[in-house]
């Protein structure tokens, strides 16, 4: 069995109101750096065998906070990236929410794609293949992971069972903490949404 510990990134500027996506150059705000370190220090009394991220840089920033207090060496997958918005990108959710499509794809998200984007079909089977993999790389390990809040989702509704147009009921709070059990034909769900500096 696998435990892996699935990391919501820190707070940026841009949380809850504009859609950065795979934007460059978007780092942790002072509360996201504070979310990072109570994380990692939640992580600190657990044996980790890995830290895994997201490409992005606040995911890195904030995946390094958990893996120097075991002085491991964090390993970037591009699989772990958060959603492609396509034309949505950088855009402000204020002014998104008029657009049928957007309307469309957050009530739907099993059936629509962001214009020019991913489907969230494609959302979910991408991150469902890398904590399939990431499962068989440590089959009896402990290892976290360093995402995105609807990529998280995505997989964590795969892994309960739950309907992917529903994946938007998960709260997943910045620097938010999950603990997910992977067998290689089961899955367990032992915590959601623990916020930053709380147990393992």
């Amino acid at each position: 069995m696998t435990r892996v510990f699935l990391v919501r990134h820190g707070h940026t500027e841009a949380a809850g109101q504009r859609l950065v996506g795979r934007l460059p150059n978007v780092h942790l705000d002072a509360l996201g750096r504070e979310e990072a370190s109570r994380v990692g220090q939640s992580l600190s009394w657990t044996a980790l065998d890995a830290v895994y991220s997201s490409p992005l840089e606040h995911a890195v920033e904030t995946a390094r906070a958990i893996a120097e207090p075991h002085g491991l060496e964090l390993e970037v997958r591009d699989g772990l990236n958060e959603v492609n918005y396509g034309e949505w990108t950088g855009l402000r959710i204020h002014d998104l929410r008029p657009d049928d499509r957007f309307r469309r794809f957050n009530a739907q998200r099993g059936g629509n794609r962001a214009p020019g984007g991913e489907h969230g079909a494609e959302i979910q089977g991408r991150m469902v293949r890398e904590l399939s993999e990431l499962r068989d790389l440590h089959p009896e390990g402990n290892i976290a992971v360093v995402g995105h809040a609807d990529p998280l989702r995505a997989a964590l509704a795969h892994f309960s069972g739950i309907p992917l147009d529903l994946a938007h009921r998960l709260e997943l709070g910045t620097g938010s903490l999950s603990l997910l059990e992977l067998w290689p034909s089961d899955a367990s769900l032992r915590y959601l949404n623990r916020p930053p500096g709380s147990p393992p």
